[in-house]
């Protein structure tokens, strides 16, 4: 007999925690969340989760609060007897982080797993993270969804011709050879130096883009300056159209002007991440239909596999 399920959302998106809840044939759970005068956060469960499968929705994007959110709300659940808790986040904040390349530095995508579990996380149901070995830094069950499904099919419903799909950095290599295999595209990459955080140079494009259309593809965009540097030197090497797709659309600093002002015709992003303002630019599409699937076949002990591979 399968025990009782209940959704919850913190408030980083409560939007996504509303369409995840409706997609599965939920409402979501009753808590409370609220801010002390000082900033000191309190998470109260509103009903009785003794017991129960429950999933807590929250995206851990700056600022600090919100992962702090995530792990007050995972401690409370916890402490009121759940049987399985699981993190859901579909931006995984500190991503980038996520390796010792310089010295005395943190490591601080390793101490975010390293919070959730001890909070009380019994797994992690996450999309698309930066760096795809985080995976291993989590000594509790992780499954890692991606959001090309959703990018697949619009592009499928709405075609371009001569497409080329090109990956902005080498770290985004795989994700676009992906995209165009199943796209039935050409391949292009940019070779990309970063001479400091947040700054991103073009060096060299490798691949054939002029006379085409172009598709660029990439997990998360902050100040938008390696995209938005990257369609320039497309279309100067004669690049036609270029629309650009991205999964958690952080959008920090200069990032919407910079965007207005490139020379993308329009960029795809998905609802993992909340935009703090509207842009004509910028189209979004929802993640909310997969992780209610997945969280249906967590609950069920079903296999998730066809749901994470890319």
């Amino acid at each position: 007999m399968e025990s009782p399920l209940a959704i919850f959302a913190g408030r980083s998106n409560q939007a996504l925690g509303r369409a995840i809840a409706e997609h599965y044939g939920a409402s979501l759970g009753d808590v409370t969340i609220k801010s002390f005068s000082d900033g000191e956060l309190y998470i109260k469960f509103e009903q009785s989760i003794r017991g129960e499968d429950i999933y807590i929705i929250q995206s851990t994007p700056p600022p600090s609060d919100n992962i702090f959110e995530l792990l007050l709300m995972l401690d409370a659940a916890k402490r009121a007897s759940v049987r399985r808790v699981t993190a859901v986040i579909p931006y995984f904040g500190y991503a980038r982080q996520d390796r010792k390349d310089q010295p005395r530095v943190s490591i601080a995508a390793k101490l975010m797993a390293n919070l959730i579990a001890e909070a009380g996380a019994d797994r992690v149901l996450t999309m698309d993270l930066h760096a795809a070995q985080i995976q291993g830094f989590f000594d509790i069950p992780l499954d890692h969804l991606y959001a090309s499904r959703v990018f697949i099919d619009y592009f499928t419903a709405n075609p371009i011709e001569n497409l080329v799909v090109v990956a902005p950095d080498v770290g985004s290599l795989k994700m676009a050879r992906s995209y165009s295999k199943r796209l039935g595209a050409t391949l292009a990459f940019i070779d990309k130096r970063r001479p400091a955080q947040n700054v991103a140079e073009v060096m060299n494009i490798i691949g054939d883009v002029e006379g085409k259309n172009v598709l660029i593809v990439d997990d998360l965009i902050d100040t938008a300056g390696t995209i938005t540097n990257a369609a320039v030197a497309l279309k100067e090497r004669g690049a036609l159209s270029i629309q650009a797709a991205c999964t958690h659309p952080i959008l920090s600093g200069p990032a919407f002007q910079r965007i207005e002002d490139s020379p993308i015709d329009m960029m795809l992003v998905t609802d993992t991440v909340p935009l703090s303002r509207p842009s004509s630019k910028l189209k979004v599409l929802s993640v909310a239909a997969i992780f209610a699937e997945a969280i249906q076949r967590i609950h069920t002990n079903d296999t998730i596999s066809a749901l994470f591979n890319d």
